[in-house]
């Protein structure tokens, strides 16, 4: 018989490829923080740099803008917590890779390693994706499913602040559209958005056809024929390996895990 893999022993061996399960998330205090990623992978425009030169680059060299010393910390930490900007790390490794191909889809790309790290914004993904397009989402019913997860935990100052950065990021990624009335509208996804959604669920130990059926795939607003003519377009670029023989799906991705990695993938499985 198969041995039950614990939900324990899953989130210990995905944290070793940069997914996060911390009982808590940078949305309390900020949103995926979008605009700072894209400053600061502008600024430090080089994939082969480590931690250190990205903490440099805010804090000491303020690439950023921020006021003070302690806010430009603050904005590292942060986006520490939402990207880990560490290239060991293969869920940021792989966020750079597509990040440097596929401009138009940098939003739905930190939306998806956002919400590979930061619980309490993934607790949120099931209330957002429910509702049809067109839908009018009102941020105090968000207040409540978040309160519904764990009663009493946050006061209602800080559900207010939290519901509205998660708004936000939603509306950053296209998942929701208005400035204070938001409501319900489509992603839109591209080539390197699917390939990297791919890639997470295949880091989680999903494979074929499954693997276009995932919380991840699933948070791009994208129907399952228009998501394998996507695989079908990054295939042909290079970026990943897409093989369909009628219902047998097979994606790989050789030029994005390395030797230790694919080592840990096969003790996962």
């Amino acid at each position: 018989m198969k041995p039950v893999v614990s939900m324990i022993e899953k989130n210990k061996s995905l944290s070793r490829f940069g997914f996060s399960f911390e009982h808590g998330g940078a949305h309390t205090a900020r949103t995926m923080m979008l605009e700072e990623l894209r400053a600061l992978l502008t600024y430090v425009n080089c994939p082969e740099v480590d931690k250190n030169d990205y903490f440099r680059a805010i804090v000491d060299e303020n690439c950023l803008g921020k006021r003070s010393g302690k806010t430009r910390a603050l904005t590292y930490r942060h986006l520490v917590d939402l990207y880990s900007l560490d290239r060991t790390n293969a869920l940021f490794r792989v966020l750079l890779y597509f990040w440097n191909r596929d401009i138009e889809g940098r939003p739905l790309l930190a939306l998806l390693c956002t919400y590979a790290r930061d619980s309490i914004f993934r607790s949120t993904a099931p209330f957002i994706l429910r509702f049809p397009e067109g839908t009018i989402i009102n941020r105090v019913s968000l207040e409540e499913f978040i309160d519904d997860q764990e009663p009493g935990r946050f006061s209602k100052a800080t559900l207010k602040s939290m519901a509205q950065n998660i708004n936000s990021t939603w509306t950053k990624s296209d998942h929701l559209s208005g400035r204070v009335r938001k409501v319900r509208a489509r992603a839109n996804p591209t080539a390197g958005s699917v390939s990297y959604a791919l890639f997470l669920g295949y880091l989680s130990g999903v494979r074929g056809q499954a693997l276009f059926q995932t919380e991840y795939t699933k948070l791009l607003d994208c129907t399952f024929d228009k998501a394998i003519e996507l695989a079908e377009e990054a295939s042909r670029k290079g970026w990943i390996v897409f093989k369909r023989v009628g219902d047998v799906i097979e994606v790989l991705f050789p030029n994005l895990i390395n030797q230790e990695e694919m080592e840990w993938l096969r003790e996962q499985n």
